[in-house]
């Protein structure tokens, strides 16, 4: 994964941040070179629970990046124990739900956020979410309503294969950038015709990287994963030794 350009601005925020207290499990690591100017959130898909991104978050090794997995809000019913959604996916009777509703998802990530941003310090043009499936949802649904409710734009959001469930109709874009990773028919879960659509209608800024239609599930190898570590270059900040910035420049 190619070197990074990091964008140049100013933070008043501290080099080092206060480590979270959450509700629920999570995994939260500072980053590896000392300066916590970014933070990464991941969202694990449905059915699953927030290790396998932890080992994902660090593998990353963003550079001033900090890394919080979180554990979705409730346990995934008829499955086993270790299962968890962050918004309900099945009726009663364990069939999927035709139109899921995302809002405990948002309701649990806006008080996330709010401690984050709060007592953690971390501003929010400094907080990048990364979701796969249903926590891909979870992340553009949470990026639209701080839009919607207060105009609190986020970093960026990177979305594989997690398409918007509400249709918001908002009086200006959501500035979040978001980049939407997602594998093509014939693949077994490919997004919605109108995904897209929805996406570029509500969000200012949106990039398309399309996976390998003969794979499933998060992006695998160089190929897939370089459109989101770019996508990361542009909008990662760096934070120099005495406080000022400078833009990284290298190879692509």
């Amino acid at each position: 994964m190619s070197d990074l350009h990091l964008r140049a601005e100013h933070s008043a925020s501290p080099r080092v941040k206060q480590a979270p207290k959450l509700a629920g499990a999570f995994f939260y690591a500072p980053s590896d070179d000392g300066t916590d100017e970014n933070l990464l959130v991941l969202l694990h898909g449905l059915g699953d629970t927030h290790a396998p991104f932890a080992k994902l978050g660090k593998s990353l090794k963003l550079p001033q990046t900090a890394v919080l997995a979180l554990r979705a809000p409730a346990v995934v019913p008829f499955l086993y124990e270790d299962a968890w959604q962050w918004f309900p996916a099945f009726d009663g009777l364990g069939a999927p739900l035709i139109t899921p509703d995302p809002t405990p998802a948002i309701d649990f990530l806006t008080v996330a956020l709010a401690h984050l941003t709060g007592p953690c310090a971390w501003p929010p043009d400094r907080i990048h979410l990364f979701g796969f499936a249903q926590g891909g949802t979870a992340a553009a649904e949470l990026a639209v309503s701080k839009w919607s409710k207060d105009h609190t734009a986020l970093a960026s959001v990177v979305s594989i294969s997690g398409a918007l469930l509400s249709y918001p109709t908002l009086s200006t874009v959501c500035p979040t950038p978001i980049l939407i990773a997602h594998r093509p028919p014939p693949a077994e879960s490919p997004l919605p015709p109108t995904a897209l659509a929805v996406l570029k209608r509500t969000f200012g800024s949106v990039t398309e990287s399309r996976m390998s239609a003969a794979r499933e599930g998060m992006p695998v190898g160089r190929d897939e994963w370089e459109p989101i570590m770019r996508f990361w270059s542009q909008r990662l900040s760096r934070r120099r030794e005495e406080g000022l910035y400078e833009v990284m420049t290298g190879a692509a």
